[in-house]
């Protein structure tokens, strides 16, 4: 970065999977046609008054705990004043001075070491609608669906240096998000939205510049493109002696550079005030440790005992950890067949090629861990060959059939008889005389050639140790 330091923090909305509003009950469902979810109360008609969802604050709750937050007894609510016409009442209720967590901390690994990322705060607040512009039409048009949606907006300090340091965040958070099912990660539906605050100062110096607040990513590579593009832009201009402005800028995907929304507003501008209408929210003791204990086993901690307790290399406990539904299939079927890095192999290979393929995740997988189990043990006791074994997987996913009977129906019993495996050999030998040639004068790679080759005529169900038993006595003449 040359003479610049790179400070970045992160803004994260995270939209709470609550079955209704944060002030009212109207559903939360996705996708839904246009405004057939609102009710007087999100639409901000006059004379209504908002109720606190508890199933909300409850998650809130718990991802303060899993984030290391300091859980406020007393926290409020306040109204954050801004037009614009996806906002029915004119103001969004939020948390302003009196916040439900703060003063939190995690840690991801940054450049090859353990780094302490400081949560500054997270808070309760409601989402609004949505803007729609169809091209077209005349005008815009306003979708109140979303309006009043619960979010927990998660803020952390400036302590991340670099764009790939902010992905690791990110990642880290929505994992753990989705540890806890209080959000569904879903970044393109816009259900964990990341807005990065970016500036750059002066290797060196401790001020910090001019941020910029970056919007409008739904990704992780948009995140980093983003980021990575801001970064140089403000270096180009502070190296030429301009001057940042502080302002929002918009990331555009398809000519991949960011572009001016409008100028920041600082927090005066919203004219924040307690909201009358809601009375500050009080949390007992007693109640943050009844919810202290459903918090689950986290992606970090789960994935640094995978290493511990199953012996796995890192990679591997990272991929089966990153969602919990394949951690626990995991640990299921080890549960079954104590052969950890052989199941990892297969949980990681064939399984989740299938689950990606049906755009699902391990929760719905049609193949148990016990009938994976199962598999593997047809080719543990040699009934059939681990060809087989993963050539028939995708058939096992998707027919709902036993191995059994899947290698019943085809006929796909491994074949170790001597016998009918000489024959086959005889033949290729015979077929291949130069390569017979090649072995006997020491070319042992050759050998190879010759297992493929009687595996092919066999159909795949030849026993491989069999093979290669039989085929050493014969090719030595």
């Amino acid at each position: 970065m040359g003479s610049y330091e790179v400070v970045i923090g992160l803004e994260v909305h995270a939209q709470l999977l609550t079955q209704s509003k944060m002030f009212c009950a109207c559903g939360t469902t996705f996708g839904l046609p246009a405004n057939t979810q609102t009710c007087p109360v999100c639409l901000g008609m006059p004379g209504t008054l908002p109720v606190i969802n508890h199933k909300a604050v409850e998650m809130a709750i718990r991802t303060g705990l899993a984030l290391n937050c300091r859980i406020r007894s007393g926290n409020r609510f306040a109204r954050k004043n801004y037009f614009y016409p996806d906002l029915p009442k004119g103001y969004q209720i939020s948390q302003y001075e009196a916040p439900i967590c703060e003063s939190g901390w995690v840690e991801i690994n940054g450049a090859g070491a353990q780094k302490k990322i400081r949560i500054r705060r997270a808070h309760l607040e409601e989402d609004a609608g949505k803007n729609l512009h169809d091209g077209g039409t005349d005008g815009s048009r306003v979708d109140l669906n979303r309006a009043g949606t619960p979010l927990l907006e998660i803020v952390t300090e400036p302590d991340m240096r670099s764009a790939d340091e902010v992905v690791t965040y990110l990642k880290m958070l929505r994992d753990t998000l989705m540890y806890l099912e209080v959000c569904d990660g879903n970044m393109e539906q816009g259900s964990l939205r990341c807005e990065p605050n970016l500036s750059l100062r002066p290797v060196g110096t401790t001020e910090l510049g001019t941020k910029v607040e970056l919007k409008n990513i739904n990704s992780f590579k948009f995140v980093k493109d983003a980021l990575e593009y801001e970064i140089k832009r403000q270096t180009k201009v502070l190296s030429q002696s301009g001057r940042i402005q502080q302002e929002t800028r918009l990331w555009d995907v398809e000519k991949g550079e960011t572009a001016v929304m409008r100028s920041k507003e600082d927090a005066h501008d919203y004219r924040y005030f307690p909201d009358p209408d809601l009375v500050p929210l009080s949390i007992s003791e007693e109640w943050i440790e009844e919810l202290r204990k459903t918090v689950p086993e986290l992606p970090v901690a789960r994935q640094k005992r995978f290493v511990t307790e199953y012996g796995l290399p890192e990679y591997d406990a990272g991929v089966l950890t990153a969602e919990k539904p394949l951690a626990d299939y995991f640990e299921a079927c080890v549960k079954l067949y104590d052969q950890p890095k052989t199941m990892s192999n297969w949980v990681m290979g064939e399984l989740l090629r299938e689950l990606n393929n049906a755009g699902t995740d391990a929760a719905a997988s049609p193949v148990s861990p016990e009938r994976l189990v199962s598999l593997l043990k047809l080719v543990d006791g040699r009934t059939i060959s681990l060809k087989v074994a993963r050539d028939i997987f995708p058939e096992l996913y998707a027919s709902g059939k036993t191995p059994e009977q899947i290698v019943q129906e085809k006929g796909l019993t491994q074949v170790s008889d001597e016998t009918t495996l000489g024959k086959i050999i005889d033949e290729v030998i015979t077929k291949n005389p130069q390569q017979v040639a090649q072995y006997r004068g020491g070319k042992e790679t050759v050998f190879g050639f010759f297992v493929g080759h009687v595996m092919k005529a066999s159909g795949g169900k030849a026993n491989p140790g069999k093979v290669n038993e039989l085929l050493k006595k014969k090719l030595a003449g």
